[in-house]
């Protein structure tokens, strides 16, 4: 059965849909829509899912250690009352409230995001959906892998990590408009955590831990 990458992508999705070698990249609009794609074993996801209500998540320290230069890669999830929060200003005050750290910018531009999939995967969460992180998946791919993806040399890195593995090129030549090449091949990424997860041979960052929903706070790839 076929499985998918997803990343997001300006209030939408970027999905990478892969089946064999074959990948397919599509536009969701919502989270909803990402849940609801038919016939996909695992869907692995770049944007945070289990949440700390008052501290950083164990799974970030780890990743932005392990990608060391590219850690910055790695925004701290915000915290789970930050969700509530109705502006930035809201939001650095609720955070330093709960854990004693304000909100980054890069991390409450993510929040819209965060609360879409955190209300699709409702209670108890879909436990087909895992948390994992591009820049993880790229390293264990191809160690090559160190310039930044906005980079001429970071996009042909990540291609000729992703080559071996899944017929990238063809997916990018028949990508939908517009859809950004960093954030397609990204979910192309994702998509090779989610097979690996699929056939229980990923590897995961994390204490183990679970937030007050039931939801695992780790990042696999």
């Amino acid at each position: 059965m076929a499985v998918l990458g997803v990343d997001g992508w300006r209030g939408a999705w970027v999905g990478a849909r892969l089946d064999g070698r074959r990948v397919t990249l599509l536009v969701l609009p919502d989270a909803t829509a990402v849940l609801a794609e038919a016939d996909v074993e695992l869907v692995a996801i770049d944007m945070p899912i289990g949440l700390s209500d008052d501290g950083a998540r164990e799974c970030d320290v780890l990743a932005r250690r392990r990608l060391a230069r590219a850690g910055s890669s790695v925004f701290p999830a915000p915290v789970r009352p930050v969700l509530q929060a109705g502006s930035y200003a809201e939001a650095c005050a609720v955070s330093r409230a709960a854990s004693g750290r304000a909100l980054s910018v890069q991390a409450w531009n993510l929040v819209p995001a965060v609360r879409s999939l955190d209300a699709a995967l409702g209670v108890p969460p879909d436990d087909r959906v895992v948390e994992v992180h591009p820049e993880l998946a790229f390293r264990a791919l191809d160690p090559r892998v160190v310039a930044p993806k906005a980079t001429a040399r970071g996009l042909a890195q990540r291609i000729r990590a992703l080559e071996p593995v899944m017929d990238v090129l063809d997916a990018l030549a028949d990508a939908p408009a517009r859809v950004p090449a960093a954030d397609a091949l990204d979910a192309c990424a994702a998509a090779w955590s989610a097979r690996r997860l699929a056939g229980g041979r990923a590897e995961c960052l994390g204490n183990g831990s679970t937030d007050r929903l039931g939801r695992p706070m780790r990042i696999c790839w």
